[in-house]
C-alpha cells in the first residue's frame, strides 16, 4: 500500500470479491448528498458514481426501511441500485479469465447469476453500518471508455481509499473492478 494523501492508504487493484463489498460498505457509511441520479449518464464516471451513491443513501436513510422487518426489502432496493451500476457479467468474465471461453452461454449466465447472489449475501450485513461518515471524491482518471474513480471514506477513526474501475458501454458507466 502507498500513501495517497497524509493518513490515507491506497488499496491497489480492488479485486472482484472486494469491490462489491467496498461499494456496499461505502454506501452504508457515507454521509454524502448529491442531486445527481443514475439516469444522468451523459457526464463523467465520477458523476455516475455520485448518482448511484446518492440513490443508495436515500434508501439507507429512509426511516420506513430501517426496521428489521424491512431489511430484505431494503436490501432488494439496494441490489437494484447497485445492479444498474455494476457489470456483473464483465466481473464474472474477468474472474474466470481464460476459463470463461470454456463455458457455454447458459453456464456463463448461471455463473454470473450465482456470482452476483454470492456477493450480495456476503456483504448484506454491511448495510446496517451507516453512521454519518463522509466521502470525498478525489480524482477521476479516464482513458477512452475506461475510467478510475478514486474516493475516500472518512470516519472518526480512519480514512479508507476506495477505487472504482468503470467501463463505458452504451453511454453508461459500469463498475467492473
Amino acid at each position: 500500500m502507498s500513501e495517497l494523501l497524509p493518513g490515507i492508504t491506497r488499496t491497489v487493484g480492488l479485486r472482484v470479491l472486494t469491490v462489491i463489498g467496498a461499494l456496499i460498505l461505502g454506501l452504508s457509511v457515507l454521509g454524502f448528498s448529491s442531486s445527481l441520479s443514475v439516469a444522468a449518464e451523459a457526464g463523467s464516471a465520477m458523476e455516475a458514481m455520485k448518482g448511484t451513491i446518492d440513490q443508495a443513501l436515500k434508501v439507507l436513510e429512509d426511516e420506513s426501511l430501517k426496521s428489521p422487518e424491512k431489511s430484505r426489502e431494503r436490501l432488494a432496493i439496494l441490489e437494484d441500485i447497485i445492479g444498474k451500476r455494476f457489470d456483473f457479467r464483465e466481473m464474472g468474465k474477468r474472474t474466470l479469465g481464460k476459463h470463461w471461453q470454456q463455458f457455454s452461454e447458459v453456464d456463463r449466465d448461471e455463473f454470473v447469476r450465482l456470482f452476483q447472489r454470492f456477493l450480495s449475501k456476503t456483504y448484506a450485513g454491511n448495510v446496517d453500518g451507516y453512521s454519518g461518515e463522509q466521502v470525498q471524491y478525489l480524482k477521476e482518471r479516464r482513458k477512452g471508455d475506461y475510467a478510475e474513480v478514486q474516493t475516500a471514506v472518512t470516519s472518526e477513526k480512519s480514512t479508507t481509499a476506495i477505487y472504482y474501475r468503470l467501463l463505458k458501454s452504451a453511454n453508461t458507466w459500469k463498475v467492473y473492478d
